[in-house]
């Protein structure tokens, strides 16, 4: 797929993730059904475009901890069985060249690749094989949608945009995959539509849909799913408006949600999520604003907060949070300014950085390069770098212990490629 964009020709800002290559996959979505993306606008007070950052993540070898793009994939799946290199290597590539697709470990260890693309098709890798092979697809195009795999053995989709006429339609409906039939079907749908919210899986078996935005406007309000009535009910609003947030299941059953959007400026506040009373109460603010950060729960029950959007450029540094404390502290920096990236929690517990885009002004340098941070010491350390620059691609932990990194974007591409960290 080309990223040239016709969409700033004809004066149309997406008031969420201004991506040139976002734009692009709309529009070829849009060509590819006959239909044009309507209803997005600039958004008053700054001129940069935003795209959702951190994901979900379920906790340390918890389920829901599903690999989104620009997200945490945080533990999804067992510890490692394999003794990492540190080196990145080529797999084959995917069916479809995807951005903004999710990548889901199922309960067998297939990876299900779901959306990113104009026909809203869907694919599994093998890890055991190293290929991937069509799947069903979605019920309606997606990207920028979210995926949760939930106790049953389902996955969850929420959100994202669609290509036609009505680009809300995948921004307020769900669907189900269910592996036993391998089949998508329609699910309940949400109160509001969303995109760039969060979709977290709570202990409960009930998930936490937060946040997000369209067309104009950022949402406090937040809903949860529940498996056995397939339907979404309302739950307790946020106390800030956010896009591009983050929402991270900590070991005490509540929910972290940091930084986002709210409108007009990235957000240094935080707050936590009750699942016993619905209610969502203040936290200590990080010790910067940001926005299309990761947050990556570690093996010692602290958040790791890293890189993003901060109002004017990206983010180099990063940040624990201390749920007994309720207070964020700064840890070392990454090596360079990112957002978009993805942060994985390897089974050694620290935690691949990789890709993302240095975004400053109007100029943006898309990265192939990795680091790791180390717990222990705070810090992080370079790796080898990704055969490709890439952001808005996934990294999903594989039961081997490596990483599967697929798809994603850069100034001019969008990326079917996938590479192996090992």
């Amino acid at each position: 797929m080309s990223c040239e964009c016709p969409w700033l020709a004809i004066g149309v800002a997406l008031s969420f993730t201004g991506l040139a290559c976002f734009r692009t996959a709309l529009n070829e979505q849009a060509s590819g059904s006959g239909g044009g993306i309507v209803g997005f606008g600039a958004m008053a007070g700054e001129t940069r475009n935003h795209l959702g950052g951190g994901g979900d993540v379920a906790g340390t070898g918890g389920r829901g901890a599903t690999s989104s793009t620009g997200g945490t994939s945080g533990s999804a799946g067992a510890a490692g069985t394999t003794e990492l290199q540190g080196i990145f290597a080529a797999t084959t590539s995917m069916t479809s060249a995807r951005v903004g697709h999710t990548a889901t470990l199922l309960d067998s260890g297939a990876v299900l690749i779901a959306g990113g693309d104009k026909s809203g098709s869907a694919e599994f890798y093998d890890s055991a094989a190293g290929t991937f092979a069509a799947a069903s697809s979605m019920t309606l195009e997606r990207l920028f949608h979210h995926a949760t795999l939930l106790t049953n053995g389902t996955v969850l989709i929420t959100g994202g945009i669609g290509g036609g006429n009505d680009s809300t339609d995948a921004g307020v409906s769900a669907e189900l995959y269910d592996p036993a039939v391998r089949t998508f079907a329609v699910t309940g749908s949400m109160a509001a539509a969303r995109l760039f919210n969060t979709a977290t899986l709570l202990p409960s078996g009930r998930v936490l849909v937060a946040g997000g935005g369209f067309i104009w406007s950022s949402l406090t309000s937040a809903e949860l799913y529940d498996q056995g009535t397939k339907t979404f009910t309302a739950t307790g609003s946020m106390n800030s408006a956010r896009a591009s947030l983050t929402a991270t299941s900590l070991g005490n059953g509540k929910v972290l949600i940091a930084g986002g959007y709210d409108g007009a400026h990235a957000l240094a506040s935080a707050e936590l999520y009750d699942p016993a009373s619905g209610i969502f109460t203040p936290t200590g603010s990080m010790t910067v604003a940001r926005e299309s950060h990761t947050a990556t729960l570690l093996p010692n029950g602290k958040v790791l907060l890293a890189g993003g959007y901060g109002g004017a450029h990206a983010l180099a540094n990063a940040e624990l949070y201390d749920p007994a404390s309720g207070i964020f502290t700064a840890t070392g920096s990454m090596a360079g300014p990112r957002e978009r990236h993805t942060a994985t929690l390897l089974g050694n517990g620290m935690v691949l950085i990789a890709g993302g885009v240095n975004e400053s002004g109007k100029d943006s340098e898309y990265l192939k390069s990795a680091e790791l941070y180390a717990p222990a010491a705070g810090t992080f350390a370079a790796r080898h770098s990704m055969a490709v620059a890439r952001s808005d691609h996934t990294a999903t932990l594989l039961p081997n212990g490596k990483v599967l990194v697929a798809g994603g974007c850069d100034s001019s591409n969008v990326f079917a490629s996938a590479e192996l960290f090992e």
